[in-house]
C-alpha cells in the first residue's frame, strides 16, 4: 500500500544513504526517485559519467547477454556479479580486469570494432524475457563474442582473464519458456494498493500473479514512497494498462 506522498530518496556516498536536505516531494508517476539537485550530485561522482577516473579500485570488463543483443560494460571487481543482476542480464562473463581507465578503453574498443553496445533499452530486455532460450544457447552466444575479442590488441591497464559464463535466468525465477506480462502498473497513487504473488524478480522489474493477470511492476516507480502492508482482504486498486502481445524472440533482428 502506498503512503500519502513521494519524497526524494537522497544520494549514496561512501556506501551509505544521505537524505535529501529538502525532502522534496516528487511526481507520483516518475521513474526517478531523486529531485533534480540530488540527481545532479549523484552524477557528479559517478563511474558511468567518467567523473571518477582516479578510482583506485580494480575494474572488470564484462559481456552481458540480453536475448538478441550482447552488450559490453564495466564493474568494480569487488562487486562480483551484482551489476549484472541489477541490469537483468540473462547470462554474463568477465573478460578482463585492471584499472578503470583501462576498462573504459576496452569498452570503447569493443564498441567501435565489434559494434557492441554499452546500453540496452528496458523494452528490449523485457522482450528478451518472453523467450529467453536455453543455457547452452546463451553460453554459445557469449563465447563466440569472446573469440572475436581474441583478435584485438588489448589496451594497457587491463589483463585478459579466462571466460567463465554465469547464467542468471534461474536466479530470477524466469522459466525457459519465458514470461509475457499482460498488464503493467501505469503509475502509483497515494493510498493505492498492489495485491499479488511475486513470480519473478529481474533487475528492477517484478512480475506478479494478480487477479488482473501477470502484472509487470517497474520498481523505479516505488522509490521515494512510504510502503505499508495492506489488509489481508485488500483489492488491487492501482491503475493498470494492458500490454500488447510481445513479438517472438526469433522475429527480432539477428544477434550480429
Amino acid at each position: 500500500m502506498f503512503g500519502r506522498d513521494r519524497r526524494c530518496v537522497g544520494i549514496w556516498r561512501a556506501g551509505r544513504r544521505l537524505e535529501c536536505s529538502t525532502r522534496t516531494v516528487l511526481a507520483a508517476g516518475g521513474r526517478s526517485g531523486q529531485c533534480a539537485d540530488c540527481h545532479a550530485m549523484e552524477r557528479s561522482n559517478s563511474v558511468a559519467t567518467d567523473t571518477r577516473l582516479d578510482d583506485p579500485r580494480r575494474y572488470s570488463v564484462y559481456l552481458a547477454h540480453h536475448g538478441s543483443v550482447i552488450k559490453v560494460g564495466i564493474t568494480a571487481v569487488e562487486r562480483g556479479e551484482a551489476r549484472l543482476l541489477e541490469q537483468g542480464a540473462l547470462a554474463s562473463t568477465m573478460i578482463s580486469a585492471g584499472s578503470l581507465v583501462g576498462a573504459r578503453r576496452v569498452e570503447i574498443l569493443l564498441g567501435s570494432t565489434l559494434g557492441l553496445p554499452d546500453r540496452v533499452s528496458t523494452s528490449r530486455k523485457r522482450v528478451a524475457r518472453t523467450r529467453p532460450g536455453g543455457v547452452a544457447e546463451r553460453s554459445t552466444g557469449l563465447l563466440s563474442v569472446v573469440e572475436r575479442t581474441a583478435e584485438l590488441a588489448w589496451p594497457d591497464g587491463q589483463v585478459r582473464c579466462e571466460p567463465r559464463v554465469s547464467d542468471h535466468v534461474a536466479r530470477y525465477g524466469l522459466p525457459e519458456d519465458g514470461l509475457r506480462a499482460e498488464v503493467v502498473m501505469a503509475g502509483p497513487v497515494a493510498g493505492g494498493v498492489i495485491v499479488g504473488r511475486i513470480v519473478s524478480a529481474i533487475g528492477t522489474d517484478l512480475y506478479l500473479d494478480t487477479r488482473a493477470g501477470l502484472l509487470l511492476l517497474d520498481t523505479h516507480l516505488l522509490a521515494g514512497w512510504t510502503l505499508g502492508r495492506a489488509p489481508a482482504d485488500a483489492e488491487l486498486t492501482v491503475r493498470l494498462e494492458k500490454l500488447d502481445p510481445a513479438p517472438r524472440q526469433d522475429d527480432q533482428e539477428a544477434l550480429f
